[in-house]
């Protein structure tokens, strides 16, 4: 029998974990406080709480949004006595590289992190020629139970910090603009929540996130809302909460089955929230905010490739305002779970755009380096339960 998840009842409080048995388990412990964790109004609070004149949120927030200068040492227009303290309280750090792997001609560059509690996590950045997108996780793990992804079998540790999703982002964007990506322009545009956990599950923190992204520096990073993405596995409360926020966000619904047996088996949250449930909340949203809803299927020989499920897929989707974004499953070590053979990945695209629907094949990034969210995290977590990986592992080169 398929584990149905455990869904907070409440997403203002997400990091109520429950274990097998029902019984509650303690919350984790959250980083300490941040500067990302706070809009403009909170850091010059924080600076008033800290003796400091207002003026100086706005100069560190200079440094760290619109500089993404994360290292003290540089900011050196703060008196050095003020420099250490603001630093130590609002720029604590917060990720620490364990492995870093690129791939691609440098293109594809992925980061395991070790967080203050020896939570993993993953983030990867993706160039192109006319654009740089980051990857982030948005929790430690991930409770929906996934068969085929390596994160749902990791289940949940905890939700990350908002500090901690969008120090990804600052990081990524500061690869980018060292011109470490090859081939690429120097300046992160896009953002997909599409790395380890399920955003929609850490609710407040996730569109909190967004807005520092989003903001204008020195408030935030300055991105625009529709090159930021949002993935769900189908949690349509929050999809239905996410309507009401009036962001021009793309939706991404990880959909990878149209009917009701099979997403019971491959996507758990199904039993509760159906496939008519869950695309009826997507087309609400995409009626909403005029934007596209990103339908993510990622292609399952033997299991989801059939050409009458693509044919389901389609009458589903035709007329309506969405794309379909077919993935080539990436494998995980040990896995039952395989890739469609090009020959059914074609098939089925045809029968996709036959029916009118929008449709492409995901571009295949970072297959050498475990490009599959979780896979570096579910090796560094056999490594050292084998005791065959340190604590402190170096940074790969």
């Amino acid at each position: 029998m398929t584990i149905l998840p455990v869904i907070p009842i409440s997403p203002d409080q997400p990091d109520t974990l429950q274990s097998g048995s029902g019984t509650t388990r303690r919350r984790p412990s959250m980083p300490p406080r941040h500067l990302a964790d706070l809009d403009l109004a909170g850091r010059k609070s924080a600076m008033a709480d800290l003796g400091e004149p207002a003026f100086r949120a706005k100069q560190i927030s200079t440094h760290y949004f619109g500089r993404l200068v994360r290292d003290a040492a540089a900011m050196t227009d703060l008196p050095a006595a003020t420099r250490e303290r603001l630093t130590a309280d609002l720029l604590p750090t917060l990720l620490h590289p364990l492995r870093e792997q690129a791939c691609d001609d440098g293109a594809t560059r992925k980061t395991l992190w070790r967080l203050h509690d020896g939570a993993l996590v993953e983030s990867v950045l993706m160039g192109y020629p006319d654009r740089v997108t980051a990857c982030v996780s948005s929790q430690a793990g991930c409770g929906m139970a996934c068969p085929f992804c390596a994160t749902g079998q990791q289940g949940l540790t905890r939700n990350l910090s908002i500090a901690e999703i969008v120090d990804q982002v600052v990081y990524l964007a500061g690869v980018a603009a060292s011109g470490a990506v090859t081939g690429s322009p120097p300046r992160l545009s896009r953002v997909v929540f599409m790395g380890m956990g399920e955003p929609l599950a850490n609710y407040p923190r996730v569109i909190e996130a967004v807005r520092r992204l989003t903001s204008p520096a020195p408030e935030g990073l300055g991105l625009s809302q529709r090159h930021i993405t949002v993935s769900t596995v189908g949690l349509v409360p929050a999809m239905r909460r996410l309507i009401a926020e009036q962001l021009s966000v793309t939706l991404a619904l990880s959909l990878h089955a149209p009917d009701d047996d099979l997403r019971d088996e491959l996507v758990p949250v199904n039993q509760r929230w159906k496939v008519a449930e869950v695309l009826d909340a997507a087309f609400d949203y995409a009626a909403q905010t005029g934007r596209r809803v990103s339908i993510e299927y990622a292609l399952i020989r033997d299991v989801n490739d059939q050409p009458w499920r693509a044919d389901l897929l389609g009458r589903l989707l035709s007329g309506k305002l969405a794309h379909v974004n077919l993935i080539p499953l990436n494998p995980t070590p040990g896995s039952k779970w395989d890739a469609s053979p090009k020959p059914v990945e074609r098939e089925f695209v045809r029968r996709l755009r036959e029916a009118g629907v929008s449709t492409t094949v995901r571009d295949t990034r970072g297959q050498e380096i475990d490009g599959a969210c979780g896979q570096l995290a579910a090796g560094e977590l056999t490594d050292a339960s084998a005791g065959g990986a340190a604590a402190d592992a170096e940074v790969a080169q």
